[in-house]
């Protein structure tokens, strides 16, 4: 698998606060990316539908066939 580095500047107190609570911020930041990724899909294909959907209210059944 080919990764990629990504820069991120947040807060110094949170990343202090997650390095002493042991936290493993890589971690966390890919598993939110990927959660974030996730949800951007589906909405996008749920618009992709809703689209598509409309456009058939258009059409008769006999066009459609």
């Amino acid at each position: 698998m080919s990764t990629v580095m990504l820069s991120v500047r947040v807060k110094r107190r949170i990343k202090e606060k997650a390095e002493r609570l042991g936290i493993d911020i890589k971690a966390v930041v890919e598993r939110a990316l990927e959660e974030e990724v996730r949800r951007a899909g589906r909405e996008r294909f749920r618009k992709i539908v809703e689209e598509y959907l409309k456009a058939m209210e258009k059409i008769s059944m006999e066009e459609w066939i």
